[in-house]
């Protein structure tokens, strides 16, 4: 370490060379006491030692919480969203589906799920500037069979869908090429998919996008009530080896649950029930629950976009479509929300009376 290229004191150098100090680590890794026996310096001198030496190693500054909220700070990574590819969903979500960390969508079967899990398989493949990621996604099934026909659909209307993309990006895409699909159909094959094969595609650079779909099929079959201190202790792992691959090479991981029927409104906190206080929980437990970043809630109303939205003029591929619903049931960063949405040829669309 040059001394000399920090703004001290001579006599503070000095001191520091004669206590054979080699480094700045040594320097903070030393309290204010130790560092005066060693270097006989007083203690207003030490105490300037430590700052300057603070402050030339900071890389960062300093950034508020209040300045994150508002959206002034340019990092840090976990502000990145993926988009979903619509405006309305965008907004509800504070730009879409967080990076790092375990995004799970619950629902009843026909809601959508896995509607919104392959649009996010393209989304992911849009250039950053349109809130992609430029790679590819992985894909792990554990209950159906990939839906190939209804992917090369959502494909070949990309260009409809996607208005804000311009038609020769789109056109230069390969998406049906960039969608890794893995068949999981115990836990011992999910947990070697993720543990050896994903980490290879995710360190090449292959995928940026991880979609499980479903993770509650292989637990609920697998485990009988009597396991539930063998399951927990599975689920914690499983969610330990998602959160570390996520944080690494800054992933969203996007996992599919089934619901269970909620006993009573009584027996269950509201926060689980959420705004539109349904009799479904989401399954798996606490166990699982304390491994998610955020909660996302689906469902099939029995309503048609024109019995929500009468007067109002909609796309042609969205009339007559069947209303559905997103809430948030919970996230660190945003408030308990929801918003309707459509399954149309095209994909998923978000519905708001302001943007029809």
């Amino acid at each position: 370490m040059d001394w000399d290229q920090l703004v001290l004191n001579p006599k503070v150098v000095a001191a520091v060379r004669r206590a054979n100090i080699q480094s700045i680590k040594e320097i903070l890794s030393l309290s204010g006491p130790d560092l005066q026996r060693l270097t006989k310096l007083s203690l207003t001198d030490v105490q300037h030692l430590h700052k300057t030496v603070a402050a030339a190693v900071k890389t960062n500054p300093v950034v508020t919480v209040l300045q994150i909220y508002k959206g002034e700070c340019p990092f840090p990574t976990q502000n990145q969203r993926l988009s979903l590819g619509c405006p309305v969903l965008d907004l509800l979500l504070g730009g879409g589906i967080p990076h790092m960390g375990i995004t799970e969508i619950a629902g009843e079967s026909s809601a959508g799920k896995t509607q919104i899990c392959m649009q996010l398989c393209l989304c992911v493949q849009y250039p950053c500037s349109y809130g992609g990621q430029e790679a590819g996604a992985l894909y792990i099934c554990t209950e159906d069979i990939f839906p190939n026909k209804r992917l090369q659909q959502l494909i070949d209307h990309q260009h409809t869908l996607r208005s804000d993309v311009p038609a020769d990006i789109i056109k230069k895409i390969r998406f049906s090429d960039n969608i890794f699909i893995e068949h999981a159909t115990d836990v011992d094959a999910l947990n070697n998919c993720i543990s050896k094969k994903l980490p290879i595609l995710l360190s090449r650079g292959l995928v940026h996008l991880v979609v499980i779909d479903s993770i509650a099929a292989l637990f609920r079959c697998e485990f009988a009530v009597s396991d539930s201190i063998v399951k927990a202790k599975c689920l914690q792992k499983f969610g330990a080896t998602l959160h570390h691959l996520s944080t690494r090479f800054r992933t969203p991981i996007l996992c599919v649950n089934q619901v269970t029927d909620a006993l009573s409104d009584s027996a269950l906190p509201q926060s689980n029930l959420g705004l539109l206080n349904r009799k479904v929980m989401p399954s798996l437990g606490l166990t699982w629950s304390n491994q998610l970043l955020m909660r996302l809630m689906v469902s099939r109303t029995h309503l048609h976009v024109e019995d929500k939205f009468p007067g109002i003029s909609v796309p042609a591929s969205c009339s007559g479509a069947i209303l559905r619903t997103m809430e948030i049931l919970f996230a660190p960063h945003l408030p308990q929300l929801f918003c309707y949405y459509v399954v149309s040829k095209e994909g998923v669309r978000g519905l708001k009376e302001d943007v029809l």
